[in-house]
């Protein structure tokens, strides 16, 4: 560490201003690999430009692996410079919690920690669901323990619980930023107009608002782009979006293989408007000389808002595969290709507008265009 009084007289001291300090004892942020990295939302928080879902880390919900290969992952995520880790007390009945719970070591205070609360942790037990209070204090205090930390970074609202009233959620929440248990809170699936709601009774009574939204979006779900991603756009809400291969639909093994299984296969997802927008990928992979799922990821990447996608990946040869992405730029023609061949009808009022707001565009200058598009 650099002496901050060196070169600097006794008589000088009272000059020195706080400036001084911070840059001479400050510690060099550079770093070892390619990463970037985004501020989350209406935040300070620094995330890396993946994030690491664990939500296969153990056995027990049928997708996931065991202890071994989930380090491999985390240990592999944490060399290339991913800093942000998303799990949920729900995900292998707590397993993913407990096995990030011995990874994480010395380096907790490095990583930025999220998990979320909502699901049923016990049966026959009515309270023991949802986004009350009762749940929420319980569930922390559950997670804290498994996680083997003392504070969650970004606690999630997993789901809408229709049936809490959104001020006991966000009281709750702000109850907990205060204790020092949680230091920032997001929501996931959950609608724009509930998620508008919660910040501005946030911001009105002083509480600690939503800075992060979790959301399903890829090529071949586009419709977050109607209400859900406009919304985090004027609120400053940072997306971390899941399902970002379309259940594997993106990685083009359906279009290589007509009688290929797997869970877009079981869910009815293999379709041809599917099967049209993977195809188009193939070839923009092609033409690039890398693989359909990464593709898929950097269009996401390159989205409409302040976007950092969730990498989910059950070994380390699937994470290496994903994070490929990250030496990849769709030029603007392939983004538009791809944009066309997954484009959605934006449904009303936006179509009605959209055609009222021409002319508007035409003679006005809006400064405020990335915003309100």
């Amino acid at each position: 560490m650099a002496d901050p009084w060196k070169g600097v007289s006794k008589g000088a001291w009272h000059l020195l201003t706080p400036w001084h300090f911070l840059v001479t004892s400050t510690p060099s942020l550079e770093l070892e690999s390619d990463m970037h990295y985004r501020l989350l939302g209406k935040s300070g928080l620094r995330v890396s430009e993946l994030a690491l879902g664990a939500m296969t880390f153990g056995p027990e919900s049928g997708i996931g692996v065991d202890k071994d290969e989930s380090r491999r992952v985390f240990d592999a995520f944490r060399e290339a410079g991913g800093n942000f880790i998303d799990t949920a007390n729900v995900y292998s009945a707590g397993t993913s919690e407990t096995y990030l719970g011995e990874f994480l070591g010395t380096d907790r205070d490095r990583i930025v920690l999220a998990t979320k609360y909502t699901g049923a942790t016990r049966r026959r037990d009515v309270n023991a669901v949802g986004n009350s209070r009762k749940n929420m204090m319980e569930s922390v205090h559950a997670s804290l323990r498994r996680l083997k930390t003392d504070y969650i970074d970004l606690y999630w609202v997993h789901a809408r619980d229709y049936l809490t009233p959104i001020e006991e959620v966000m009281r709750g929440l702000d109850d907990l930023v205060r204790q020092g248990k949680v230091l920032y809170v997001g929501v996931s699936d959950t609608p724009a107009w509930v998620v508008s709601q919660a910040n501005t009774l946030a911001e009105l009574r002083g509480w600690s608002p939503f800075i992060g939204l979790q959301i399903r979006y890829s090529l071949v779900d586009r419709t977050v782009e109607r209400e859900l991603l406009p919304m985090a756009r004027a609120f400053d809400i940072g997306v971390t979006p899941w399902g970002i291969l379309g259940g594997g639909v993106l990685t083009g093994k359906y279009n290589k293989d007509a009688e290929a299984e797997g869970r877009a296969r079981m869910r009815g997802q293999v379709n041809e408007r599917a099967l049209a927008i993977g195809g188009e990928v193939l070839r923009v992979a092609e033409e690039l000389g890398t693989t359909a799922s990464r593709v898929a990821i950097a269009w996401v990447r390159q989205g409409p808002a302040v976007i950092v996608p969730l990498v989910g990946a059950r070994t380390l040869a699937q994470l290496e595969e994903n994070l490929g992405c990250l030496e990849l730029t769709l030029s603007d023609e392939q983004k538009a290709r791809l944009d066309a061949a997954s484009a959605i009808e934006p449904g009303f009022p936006h179509d009605m507008l959209s055609r009222q707001s021409d002319e508007r565009r035409r003679l006005i200058d809006n400064h405020r265009s990335w915003m309100t598009p």
